[in-house]
């Protein structure tokens, strides 16, 4: 038998695909614009993390008598963070535990919540369910420092102001997540496949937990890690929650060093470096969160090009 070999015929299409590919692109003036200004943008974030992390290795006096953009003769880092450490018996460990309970506790808790709640809005019909869904729109509209004295007020009712339940309780509470898992389930989980896992017996909490909570994972990652952010930033709520000292999250922590630092006089502001030093300590973690994180997101952005 003799064998043929076929010749393959590449389409007009592909072929003027190859060659546009191939051919250089032309000067085109709109994107050097978009390059400058996206340039300005990043420089403009960029910079006050740069003198924090410069301001972090210089001691008391290089802080206030060098230029703040760059590192003084003498590199103090590791001193800082020695004394950061053990200043005032250590409340800075403490300080960052507490934020690192808050934080981790509340934005887990939080973004389970916020996907139950999203993923019955989005595939379950029932009675009030556009009221709620509009409520929870109203409610990421209002601004959050306006919640403190309110929530402070109903915690007081109850006894638990000074406490940890203060800060781990409102965090739980999350509508801008409810709204985004609601959105992103509507889109990323099939009825079809609800409707299969039915079929094979399993129940509704079931599915929602070994099949929508997956096809939910960058959504989640998303809201998990704004939950984060949020927490780990969060000011006025523990400001107005806490006085006990050994509960501080860092950013109450580092505040309550500044009052006494400017209130203490001139004979005792030693403790600006600590400051600055303790600032950066905060920042690390939520720069190692985004790095981890992001794999969640291209993943999720590579699924949804591919579904047609």
């Amino acid at each position: 038998m003799s064998q043929h070999t076929a010749s393959v015929t590449v389409p007009r299409e592909q072929e003027l695909a190859i060659a546009s590919q191939k051919r250089p692109r032309r000067f085109n003036p709109t994107s050097i614009w978009v390059m400058t200004v996206l340039l300005v943008f990043m420089l403009y974030f960029l910079i006050p993390f740069f003198w924090l992390v410069v301001s972090a290795t210089k001691s008391q006096a290089d802080l206030f008598g060098t230029f703040g953009l760059w590192f003084a003769p003498n590199f103090n880092l590791f001193s800082n963070l020695q004394q950061l450490f053990t200043y005032n018996n250590g409340i800075f460990l403490r300080w960052l535990l507490n934020t690192l309970l808050y934080a981790g506790v509340g934005s887990v808790l939080g973004t389970f919540i916020a996907a139950m709640a999203g993923y019955a809005l989005a595939k379950y019909v029932f009675r009030g369910r556009n009221l709620i869904f509009s409520v929870i729109l109203g409610s990421i509209l209002v601004p959050v420092a306006t919640l403190a004295l309110p929530l402070y007020l109903m915690m007081s009712k109850v006894g638990l102001t000074n406490t940890v339940w203060a800060m781990l309780l409102p965090s739980m509470v999350n509508p801008f997540g409810v709204f985004l898992a609601s959105i992103y389930a509507m889109a990323a989980v099939p009825t079809e496949l609800m409707e299969a896992a039915r079929m094979d017996g399993a129940g509704e909490f079931r599915i929602f937990l070994n099949v929508s909570l997956r096809l939910l994972t960058p959504a989640l990652v998303t809201i998990l890690l704004f939950g984060i952010v949020g927490i780990w930033t969060n000011f006025l709520l523990p400001l107005v929650m806490f006085s006990d000292p050994s509960l501080f999250p860092i950013t109450v922590g580092l505040q309550s060093w500044n009052v006494t630092a400017s209130n203490a006089g001139a004979n005792t502001q030693t403790i600006y470096n600590l400051i600055v030093a303790g600032a950066l300590v905060s920042a690390i973690p939520l720069l190692i969160g985004c790095i981890l994180l992001q794999r969640f997101w291209r993943g999720g952005l590579g699924a949804g090009s591919v579904k047609g």
